[in-house]
């Protein structure tokens, strides 16, 4: 299924999932490529909806910020995200 037909609540579940089997050592990053991977999808909600969402504290939204505007970078120089 493309990433563009999911839910909000499936775009959280799917990122919940993906940090729930993510190494501690790398939950991080993790969290990081799946802000990337889904910033177009979420890119109508605040900081705040996105760590309440995912159950993450709220000074994880200035994480979810920055990652949105390199999002738009990363595109820029051609990443797909469809991909991550």
């Amino acid at each position: 299924m493309s990433q563009t037909h999911l839910s909000e609540q499936s775009i959280f579940d799917n990122i919940k999932q993906a940090l729930s089997q993510a190494p501690r050592n790398q939950y991080t990053a993790e969290l990081h490529l799946q802000m990337i991977k889904y910033a177009d999808e979420l890119k109508t909600i605040t900081a705040k909806e996105f760590c309440e969402g995912v159950g993450l504290r709220n000074s994880f939204g200035t994480e979810f910020s920055k990652m949105r505007n390199l999002t738009a970078r990363l595109k820029a120089a051609g990443l797909n995200t469809e991909q991550l």
